[in-house]
């Protein structure tokens, strides 16, 4: 099993709508090395830590699971998305998606308390420069945050 930190604008999708949806398509993904997580390294049943972003308080909202494997977005052949992509063709994608499901929503984790954790100094969301929205999280990262979940929260 691999683990994932998944970045999602709270006004796109926020972890309540995902708990109230169930399970969404993790579309509009445009970048490459994003797309080729999804693509190449995702399986079914990877966990994935649902992280708000762009907002006020950026952080860690909430668990997910993937519960699909990969499969073209539909957003790129749509000329009225702002996803839309002509150079994708049904024959030829260069986009995929991953259906993700809620897991459990969490009290907020902020980034600043994330960073405030040595065990989690190597985490690619608090290496400088990093804006991919889709990053590793490596076992050690998982067991850490999922473990001291409450604990973290309650220092903030």
């Amino acid at each position: 099993m691999s683990y994932w930190l998944m970045k999602s604008e709270p006004d796109e999708v926020s972890i309540n709508d995902l708990a109230r949806l169930g399970q969404v398509p993790w579309f509009g993904v445009r970048n490459y090395q994003a797309r080729n997580f999804m693509r190449d390294a995702m399986q079914v049943g990877d966990g994935v830590l649902f992280y708000h972003s762009s907002c006020a308080t950026p952080g860690i909202a909430g668990l997910a699971r993937v519960a699909s494997l990969p499969y073209p977005d539909a957003t790129q052949f749509n000329p009225a998305s702002p996803y839309f992509d002509a150079q994708s063709t049904p024959d030829r994608p260069r986009w995929v998606n991953v259906d993700v499901a809620h897991v459990a929503t969490t009290p907020l984790i902020p980034l600043a308390i994330l960073r405030q954790s040595p065990a989690l100094a190597g985490m690619g969301i608090l290496q400088k420069g990093s804006r991919l929205s889709i990053t590793p999280v490596t076992a050690a990262e998982w067991q850490f945050i999922t473990r001291n979940l409450m604990e973290l929260h309650d220092v903030f």
